[in-house]
Order: C-alpha cells, then sequence, then structure tokens
C-alpha cells in the first residue's frame, strides 16, 4: 500500500469554507497519488481556534474551548473525505474537553467505508500538564483494516517502550507528532525508529511545521514526515523508508508491504519482538559493584 505523511502547516483561517478547502486539497492530492492511508500531525486541528478570532486563540483555556466545540463539525468532514476518496485517514489531533471537564489530547481514525474511532494520548509532556492542564485519556487500542493491522503512538507516547510493546500485534504505527525545536523532532524520531526496532513494525511519523504567531501553544513547530522500519531483511538497512525535507509542508509517501513486517517478525535477522519476554528476570535493580 501507498502511505502518505504529512509535514502539515498551521494556518490563521477566515472562515469554516476556508478549513474545508484546505483540507480537502490534501487528501485529495494524498488519494490522487494513490495514497491508502493519510496521516495528519498532533495539535494540528488547533487552526480551527483561529475560526473563534485572534484574542481565542492566543489565549490557551479559550483556544481548548474553541478547537474542542469544533471537532464534531471536524469529524463530519473528515467521514466525508474518507469515504468520498476511499482512504484511511488519521485526522489531526484535538484538544477535547471531556465530561469531567479536562481535556484529552484526541486523534480520530476515519475509514473508507464510514467507520470512525477515537485515540487519546496517554502521557503528557510538561507543557500540556503544567500549563494546558491535558489529562491522559482512554486506553490504546489496536485496529483491523483492510491495510493490516494498525495503532497510534501520540508524539511523546513513541518515546515509551512499553507503550509500544502494547501495540505489538500492530503492523504498522502511527506516530502523529508537534515538536517545537529540532531537539524535540528529534526525540520522537528516535522514539519511533525504537519502536520499529523492537517491535519489528513499520512505524509512520508525521509532523506540523512553521510558525503559528496567534498561539502561545503551538508557535513554533519544527518537523517532518517519515516512515521507520526495522533494519533487517526486506527493508532498508538504515532503518528509514521514507523522509521528508525538515520543516518543508507537503505530503510524505512511501510503499509499504506489510508482509514484509510479518516475514522478518517469523525469519529475520534478529527477532526482538519474540525475544521481549526474556528480559523479565533479568531487568530487575542491579547490583551496585564498587570498581577502583
Amino acid at each position: 500500500m501507498k502511505i502518505a505523511t504529512a509535514a502539515y502547516p498551521m494556518d490563521f483561517l477566515p472562515d469554516w469554507e476556508a478549513y474545508a478547502k484546505k483540507l480537502e486539497s490534501w487528501v485529495r492530492e494524498a488519494a490522487q497519488a494513490g495514497s491508502q492511508l493519510l496521516v495528519f500531525p498532533e495539535y494540528g486541528a488547533m487552526e480551527l481556534a483561529t475560526l473563534a478570532g485572534r484574542e481565542v486563540a492566543m489565549d490557551l483555556q479559550a483556544s481548548i474551548r474553541a478547537v474542542s466545540e469544533r471537532v464534531p463539525e471536524a469529524n463530519a468532514l473528515h467521514a466525508r473525505l474518507a469515504q468520498h476518496y476511499g482512504v484511511y485517514i488519521l485526522a489531526a489531533s484535538a484538544p477535547v474537553e471531556t465530561d469531567e471537564g479536562l481535556p484529552v489530547n484526541r486523534a480520530r481514525f476515519f475509514g473508507p467505508e464510514g467507520g470512525m474511532a477515537q485515540i487519546d494520548k496517554q502521557i503528557m509532556t510538561r507543557f500540556e500538564r503544567e500549563d494546558w492542564g491535558v489529562q491522559g485519556g482512554a486506553p490504546l487500542q489496536v485496529f483491523d483494516t483492510v491495510l493490516g493491522r494498525i495503532g497510534v503512538l501520540i508524539c511523546y507516547d513513541s518515546e515509551f517502550p512499553l507503550l509500544g510493546r502494547a501495540l505489538s500485534d500492530a503492523q504498522l504505527l502511527l506516530v502523529p507528532s508537534c515538536t517545537e525545536a529540532l531537539a524535540g523532532y528529534w526525540r520522537v524520531r528516535i522514539g519511533s525508529m525504537a519502536r520499529a526496532l523492537e517491535n519489528q513494525c513499520l512505524v509512520v511519523m508525521s509532523s506540523t511545521v512553521g510558525t503559528c504567531d496567534w498561539s502561545e501553544a503551538v508557535d513554533t513547530n519544527c518537523g517532518a514526515g517519515g516512515v521507520f522500519c526495522p533494519p533487517d531483511r526486506g527493508f532498508p538497512s538504515t532503518g528509514v523508508v521514507a523522509e521528508g525535507t525538515l520543516n518543508a509542508p507537503g505530503w510524505t509517501y512511501a510503499e509499504v508491504d506489510l508482509e514484509t513486517v510479518d516475514e522478518v517478525r517469523k525469519d529475520g535477522v534478529v527477532l526482538n519482538r519474540r525475544h521481549w519476554k526474556e528480559q523479565a528476570g533479568r531487568d530487575a535493580a542491579p547490583g551496585l559493584t564498587v570498581l577502583r
């Protein structure tokens, strides 16, 4: 199958129609290129706050409410586009207020036949927990699709191996990200590549890019699209299937075959996924030896 992963710039939108046209343009381009799976980044939905005006978009808490209120409309739009173009779409995540009053960082996954699922970030960054008050959401899930088994780790979640291991049945992991600095981009990229290595799977990373002077939350963005793999039989020796140009808006495309994932899990040069359990008992706190 062909995957399209986004380096996505957020815009100050004059009205809803501008957002709908922008999103359809992105989806149309990827679909016409033959892509079956489209991956948008973490917090790419923050541009919806601009529909309430600059003052609201600049206010952290007000912007959360403004975006959360628009998510149902955005969901309807994504569902329509997924069906019209016959593609799977991981929508850009958004802060969504729950019944408990605290927001979660939520992505939504749309299928070409009308299916939709929600995925919440598990572990919050310092900014999310200390400034925004975003909390961890519902547990992780694996999605059984006609393309294969797919899991999602939102940005920071990709840096935690036990979360990746929880999704070890997935052949493909999607990692939507939003990072302000080069160091942040590389943290998520290194985490993504590590998850590809230990789970012997493909990992797709998307990013927000560019500056947003209308937001305190996503004012600066650094990243690129990328698709990573275990450096093993049937895959590039570098562990990189495709990578976009840093901070250049647009799609990064990759042709992948999930049967290669199944083959390397069964008969790879190494068998990290199968041998994971051999860590048990060897991961206890080590003794301290004084060595002079």
